[in-house]
């Protein structure tokens, strides 16, 4: 007596991982999960941006949660989810500089603790640039982007432990991630030159 066929299961690989679209509209409706995605997603780049404005820890801080408040307050008026990434980039360096101006009359060391327009211009450059890379290394294959996440993101971590979690001997991670950080720099030296 022979079996019936059993069907095949099929994975969709776009079932696994939601469009930042879908996260944005299943989080207006309240979906904590797909808040919680979102934050997975696009944290290391907030956190990056708001550290490199080289706040105080609380001020560093601060300035992530009311990143995410914005977006919870203004989730519907993202025009273009696909680049939410620059969007939260962007609202995490005006949240900077806000706490930034709010501490303008504070003296530190007999100096101004604001910079220079100048400087506070160049940091909002730095931190657009800084989250277009982070797009860019977010549609990288799984595995460069887990090496620059390790490398780059947040806390770097030591090769032994971003072997471990990509399976590269530590070795070979060296040639990895200058192999990665190509891909990166062409990438983004072409949308670069498409937008010009």
């Amino acid at each position: 007596m022979t079996r019936p066929p059993t069907a095949e299961p099929t994975t969709d690989p776009t079932a696994a991982r939601p469009s930042t679209a879908d996260l944005l509209a299943s989080a207006g409706a309240g979906d904590e999960r797909a808040w919680g995605e979102i934050v997975r997603r696009y944290g290391d780049l907030v956190r990056g941006v708001t550290r490199s404005y080289r706040l105080q820890d609380a001020d560093a801080r601060d300035a992530e949660q009311r990143t995410w408040l914005r977006l919870v307050e203004n989730h519907s008026t993202v025009r273009d989810p696909d680049r939410l990434g620059g969007w939260l980039a962007t609202t995490a360096s005006r949240e900077c500089l806000r706490i930034l101006r709010d501490r303008r009359g504070t003296v530190v060391g007999g100096t101004d603790a604001v910079p220079a327009v100048d400087d506070v211009e160049q940091r909002v450059v730095d931190a657009d640039t800084a989250a277009r890379l982070w797009e860019i290394i977010g549609r990288l294959p799984p595995r460069g982007r887990t090496v620059m996440q390790a490398l780059f993101g947040g806390e770097a971590r030591p090769y032994a432990e971003v072997s471990r979690m990509t399976g590269i001997p530590v070795g070979s991670l060296g040639p990895t991630r200058a192999r990665v950080l190509d891909q990166v720099r062409e990438r983004f030296e072409a949308e670069r030159a498409s937008v010009a």
